[in-house]
């Protein structure tokens, strides 16, 4: 059997693993000039960009799973403190960098201060913050069986609503609905060419379940250890999983972008088989393993995101003659020699890297950003 620091270090592994990939996933071009594994399902459907972010939500319920404890002795009053000032620090990080930079040039190229009237609402890190802020007390009050049953509540009640308020199409679903109501499109994403939120406020409901379900993982495992035996159960488990939303998948479909049932039950699973991999692959002593690349990473997972998010929104802001920065960047640097989907790969991919001496400076300084 593990010891229990080893099962820590295979979660900082995933978390940075996960962070790797959500930077070089949102630095891509765009289709026709991307390799279509890194790109969002169109609607339906599942691509390995799909995976990251519900796994990001997952590794915040493996962590709920220490935090927690650590709270138990602090009274009722301190732990619902900290529980929300959390869930609002993170939701107003993700306020911000959609408001970020705060400026955008005019039509006569002078920049005008961006009006919060037209600011995004939800997002990556809403969603994040939300999800924890949900799991935290799901758990704290009701303990493991009251996470069970509020996750079977909500997929299989999402499903019902989604049913009866409207359809599974882009414009019929009774996600955009409730959002075009509450938000309003101008606080929507607009980067569907219409607005449409793919973190509304109804799909932020069945995403609790993938925060509650990495709790529950990462506490089996810390009370049972990483013996063989786990390792095969969350196999097993992740297996039965995945094997359930394929069947749903036929009369709810798989589909990121309304976050439904289906969709989280086969991401559960995947990030079931990919913790129970990690577990086995991660070794035990040795700290300069190829792991420890990713452990960088896993270590400030909420500022790097910050970095990587407020450059890219930088290099999209600002131009050169008539395209962004972004896009010259790709055009004068990478598409020339390396062709358009190898040279957006490395493009991300040094982006990525950048990122991560960043990190890499911040973890020799034993410097950890956390919220």
């Amino acid at each position: 059997m593990r010891r229990t620091g080893q099962r820590f270090r295979a979660i900082d592994v995933l978390r940075g693993l996960t962070l790797a990939l959500m930077i070089v996933v949102n630095m891509q071009i765009g289709p026709g000039k991307s390799y279509p594994p890194l790109l969002h399902s169109a609607w339906n459907g599942l691509t390995p960009t799909d995976v990251v972010f519900p796994t990001f939500m997952f590794l915040v319920g493996a962590a709920l799973s220490i935090t927690l404890a650590k709270y138990a002795a602090l009274g009722n009053a301190a732990v619902i403190r900290k529980i929300a000032t959390r869930t609002a620090l993170i939701f107003l990080c993700g306020y911000i960098l959609y408001w970020f930079p705060f400026f955008k040039p005019d039509t006569t190229g002078h920049f005008i201060l961006e009006p919060l009237a037209q600011t995004r609402i939800l997002g990556v890190l809403q969603r994040i913050a939300l999800g924890y802020g949900a799991a935290a007390l799901i758990i704290y009050y009701t303990g493991r069986t009251g996470a069970v049953i509020f996750s079977v509540s909500v997929l299989l009640g999402y499903w019902a609503v989604m049913y009866v308020f409207g359809d599974y199409s882009f414009a019929g679903n009774a996600v955009i609905k409730l959002d075009e109501l509450v938000l309003g499109e101008a606080h929507m994403y607009h980067g569907e060419g219409v607005p449409f939120d793919p973190e509304g406020i109804l799909s932020t409901l069945p995403a609790i379940v993938n925060v509650l379900a990495g709790y529950l993982a990462a506490r089996y495992v810390r009370e049972h250890g990483t013996d063989r035996s786990t390792i095969i159960k969350l196999l097993l488990f992740g297996a039965l999983c995945v094997g359930i939303a394929l069947g749903w998948n036929t009369v709810f479909p798989i589909n990121k972008k309304i976050w439904t049932s289906s969709f989280v039950l086969c991401n559960v699973g995947i990030d079931l088989a990919a913790l129970a991999i990690l577990i086995r692959a991660v070794p035990q002593s040795q700290e300069r393993s190829w792991a420890w690349f990713f452990e960088v990473l896993g270590r400030n997972t909420l500022f790097i995101y910050l970095l990587a998010e407020a450059g890219q929104i930088l290099l999209q802001t600002f131009h050169t003659g008539q395209v962004t920065l972004f896009e010259w960047l790709f055009a004068v640097g990478f598409a020339p020699w390396a062709g358009n989907a190898p040279g957006a790969l490395l493009y991300a991919v040094v982006y990525m890297l950048c990122c991560w001496l960043v990190a890499y400076a911040l973890d020799r300084r034993r410097i950890y950003i956390k919220l």
